[in-house]
């Protein structure tokens, strides 16, 4: 019975690795479509690159653009996260308070929180981009319920 069902799981695991490897994804910068988000403070724009962010696992690209000398509080959300910053300079730090700890990061730069770790980022004088990539469902949860801007 074990057996059988690996032999199933790692069907299913090829098929669906064969099926993302066969359909093609090109964005260009150009044709990238900002909206503002009400999961997002004001100022803020979130554009999908791929995916459904509301669909269970599901592959989801977003870029999110934050506007100089901005703040996003502390919050977590449901899936583990790969972040790259495409532009500006970014600060990321995590915890439940916000405090800004560390250098700003540089285009290129990357890192990864896991669900639900609480984390926070911030910029400088200007504008920044970062690019997030996840498995769906999305989500965010504000550490402090009065930060949330759906609750405004």
């Amino acid at each position: 019975m074990k057996k059988l069902l690996l032999t199933a799981t790692s069907l299913i695991v090829l098929s669906v690795s064969a099926t993302a490897q066969d359909t093609q994804v090109r964005v260009m910068p150009e044709a990238v479509v900002w909206k503002d988000n009400p999961a997002f403070p004001k100022g803020v724009q979130v554009a999908t690159l791929v995916g459904d962010s509301s669909k269970k696992g599901e592959i989801v690209v977003l870029r999110i653009k934050f506007p100089a000398n901005f703040q996003m509080p502390p919050h977590t959300h449901p899936y583990s996260e790969v972040v790259t910053v495409i532009s500006g300079a970014i600060g990321s730090s995590h915890g439940e308070n916000f405090e800004k700890k560390g250098d700003l990061l540089k285009p290129g730069s990357l890192w990864v929180y896991p669900a639900k770790h609480p984390h926070y980022a911030w910029t400088g004088s200007e504008e920044g981009i970062l690019q997030v990539q996840f498995i769906g469902p999305g989500g965010i949860d504000y550490v402090n319920p009065a930060d949330d801007p759906r609750k405004q």
